[in-house]
């Protein structure tokens, strides 16, 4: 099928295998359908901007990623922010709201602190105010899940699946290693996107290697749930493993459930330092900090994989400690 797409989706950029990845993707996390784009940034910037306008108000959590920022200041739409995690204050800005639409968006999962997002009570904010909830799920599908929908995201397997007020927009190129992104929700929301979607519409469709390789990935998180299982047995090794570390520094560390484990660090430059010296060592680890982060809550950010062994963990859990005692 060639390297590339050669075109838009609504030109002769859409293989078969685009439509199977949209299907099984969809049906993987629990929603009617899936419209795949080039990345999970343009996923975002497409969603919001097709949905946003004078006439919707947009509810924020403050954590929410750089990709849906832009697309709330794109979209046109008065956009408030609310203080992380706190649903009453969410409620307290879509009160009395003049515009007739409005959006929370969240992550179920935060990419930097690694925390979840209460989606159950975020559900009922949104019924109550008949509001759209969009839950970015980059850091939770292929990694968390809800019993018997084990790596299937946060969504899957409760009352946000399918639901009429629910968007979910998900990455191909984190847990299922591809590349691309997707916006899941209802068969109108996927026709209104194919229409309305700028970055849909006038961007070269996702290369046909990379929907066949995220297609694959979709299918051994189905077959293979073991894997997420994994993923999250090896977090909390993780976590356990720098805990004594940690609190002898008297630094704040609270393990979360997906495989992004957050440590707090106490100045930007000693994060930097940190991520330096575990990359000299052969512990390969995320340092945040500003821009990517506002000054004052920089990090080290490690994220667990299926695949690492007892060893694995334990000599980079030792050599991590090490660094930590050692740095001023």
């Amino acid at each position: 099928m060639g390297a590339g797409a050669t075109s838009s989706r609504l030109v002769a950029g859409t293989t078969r295998l685009h439509l199977d990845l949209e299907h099984e993707l969809a049906a993987l996390a629990g929603m009617e359908t899936a419209l795949v784009f080039s990345s999970g940034y343009l996923a975002n910037i497409g969603v919001i901007t097709a949905l946003g306008g004078p006439g919707t108000l947009i509810v924020a959590d403050e954590h929410c990623h750089a990709s849906m920022i832009d697309g709330f200041r794109l979209s046109r739409s008065r956009t408030e922010s609310f203080t992380h995690n706190r649903v009453e204050d969410a409620a307290r800005l879509l009160a009395d709201r003049p515009e007739p639409r409005a959006l929370i968006a969240v992550e179920s999962l935060y990419s930097v602190l690694g925390d979840e997002a209460p989606l159950a009570d975020l559900l009922a904010l949104a019924e109550e105010h008949d509001a759209v909830l969009l839950v970015d799920e980059a850091h939770s599908l292929g990694v968390t899940g809800n019993g018997d929908f084990q790596g299937c995201g946060a969504v899957a397997g409760t009352a946000l699946a399918g639901h009429p007020n629910v968007i979910v927009t998900a990455t191909l190129s984190k847990a299922l290693g591809s590349q691309g992104g997707a916006v899941l929700g209802s068969a109108l929301l996927r026709e209104h996107l194919v229409n309305r979607a700028r970055s849909f519409m006038f961007d070269t469709g996702l290369a046909p290697a990379s929907a066949a390789a995220a297609l694959a990935a979709v299918r051994i998180i189905r077959d293979e749930p073991w894997r997420a299982r994994s993923v999250q047995s090896n977090a909390a090794a993780l976590a356990a493993g720098l805990a004594p570390a940690l609190v002898s520094r008297g630094a704040a560390f609270e393990q979360t459930v997906g495989a992004v484990q957050s440590i707090a660090m106490p100045s930007a430059a000693s994060a930097l330092a940190a991520a330096e010296a575990a990359r000299t060592a052969g512990v390969r680890i995320g340092c945040f900090r500003p821009p990517s982060v506002p000054d004052g809550i920089s990090r080290l950010r490690l994220t667990a994989r299926a695949t690492l062994t007892p060893k694995e963990i334990e000599d980079s859990c030792a050599e991590l400690r090490r660094i930590l005692e050692e740095l001023p």
